[in-house]
């Protein structure tokens, strides 16, 4: 009687892991089916015109995947290049580069081996209800969307869930309005995350920021004024289709998903996209890039969908707010050509504040200023649209890191990350709640 009872425990314990294990979302199926073994990531500084010039060439005869600038275009001297590279090309860039004399190291010498490292095997992780949800794990698109029911569901004094339209594949592209609705055409912010699939920090930024706005709300005296004056648009995860694929299939996917009738190659970059000089300099004409600027602007139902929701609430909408990364940067306009803002002394202020308060969390440096100076030129971005259309304050972030982690910033930084972050995002929301006088270049309260 004794041994059939272990027999059947045994059995129950057996079909139990068989269930839960089968609930568990693989992240690229094996580990992306080892594509990544042997690839490594390059960082190279050509010093010189020449050197600009030999590199290009030399990366023009091979497929490489641009991580910092996103394009050979952008290449310039005493700029660092970061590239992903393919294992079978490593040693030919290698012998080339030591040839010609270009400095240069690598800084991920196995890229499949630092993707297990920073995603780790997650058979343990807890995701089925937000009492168990990990702020400090990336998560996937379903896992996403059902926390942001969740969301909706368990706090309706402070949040609403909407959608704005449908992806290219037909995915719902929600946000969440987040604040009390005590007066309805309160001053707003939008900020929107994962507009570049393959950027996870952007996405777990926005959950972080909703869970941390509503967690404070009533005990932190500058959240609880935010909240109750100001309203928040969040839309973590931007470019779903996108997003999804980079984490089934190939997880340094950038663009969009919509299909190209003349040319097998899929995407269009959805911050090139928006219909603000579009498709001149900084963005590419060809649908196998991956700065393509698309067919035309708002080419893309995603971009098509959050432009049409921006302009009908321009009026109450004060500041647009992406998140991006890798860089340690804040960018305002204009991306598209180098010149001033009418309103700059207000906005460099105020990315000021918000440098410095970020600063105060870890000491991490972030560089800031107008986005063709401190990056560099593109045309068609979101931040040019959003200030074009009349919201004062646009502003982009490149969050951490500088290049080490690149696009596989480890799971440990998410909450470094996202804690300096929200006090950057908290300052430039408090000076919406007072008037900048743009000659005297000071805030003062309304």
């Amino acid at each position: 009687m004794a041994l059939e009872h272990r027999r059947a425990l045994r059995a129950s314990v057996l079909l139990a892991c068989v269930i839960i294990c089968s609930n568990v979302p693989s992240v690229g199926g094996s580990l992306y089916n080892n594509r990544y073994a042997g690839d490594q990531v390059f960082r190279i500084t050509p010093r010189n015109v020449e050197e600009v010039q030999v590199l290009k060439e030399i990366l023009g005869h091979m497929k490489v995947d641009y991580w910092q600038p996103n394009s050979a275009v952008l290449i310039h001297q005493n700029a660092t290049v970061d590239i992903h590279v393919k294992r079978n090309d490593t040693q030919v860039l290698h012998a080339r580069l030591k040839q010609e004399r270009i400095d240069y190291g690598v800084f991920i010498s196995n890229l499949q081996r630092e993707i297990e490292k920073q995603t780790g095997y997650r058979s343990s992780r807890r995701r089925r209800s937000e009492s168990q949800y990990d702020y400090e794990v990336y998560h996937s698109l379903e896992e996403i969307q059902n926390w942001m029911f969740e969301m909706n569901r368990t706090h309706p004094d402070l949040v609403r869930m909407f959608s704005v339209g449908k992806s290219y594949e037909g995915r719902p592209l929600y946000v969440l309005q987040l604040g009390q609705r005590s007066r309805p055409q309160k001053k707003a912010i939008w900020m929107d995350c994962g507009v570049h699939a393959r950027e996870w920090i952007g996405p777990a930024f926005c959950q972080w920021f909703v869970k941390e706005a509503i967690s404070s709300y009533k005990y932190d005296l500058v959240t609880t004024r935010l909240l109750n004056q100001l309203s928040f648009y969040i839309m973590p995860v931007f470019n779903v289709d996108g997003y999804r694929f980079s984490w089934n299939t190939d997880r340094f996917w950038r663009k969009t998903r919509s299909k190209n009738h003349k040319f097998h190659c899929r995407g269009v970059d959805a911050n090139r996209n928006w219909k603000v000089k579009w498709c001149n300099e900084g963005a590419s004409s060809h649908p196998c890039d991956d700065t393509y600027c698309g067919a035309f602007p708002e080419s893309e139902p995603e971009v098509k969908a959050v432009a049409k929701f921006l302009r009908k609430h321009k009026k109450r909408i004060k500041a647009y707010i992406s998140i991006h990364a890798y860089a340690q940067m804040l960018l305002y306009p204009y991306s598209y050509k180098y010149a001033t803002i009418p309103n700059f002394n207000c906005v460099e202020s105020a990315a000021h504040s918000a440098v410095t308060a970020l600063y105060s969390a870890y000491g991490v440096r972030y560089r800031y200023g107008p986005a063709s100076t401190t990056l560099y030129v593109s045309s068609g971005s979101s931040i040019d649209w959003a200030y074009r259309n009349g919201i004062p304050y646009a502003f982009a972030f490149e969050l951490r890191d500088t290049g080490h982690y690149g696009f596989l910033l480890p799971e440990s930084l998410i909450s470094p990350t996202c804690t300096e972050t929200m006090r950057a995002v908290k300052a430039i929301a408090s000076g919406l709640l007072k008037k900048c006088d743009t000659h005297k270049n000071r805030f003062t309260f309304i």
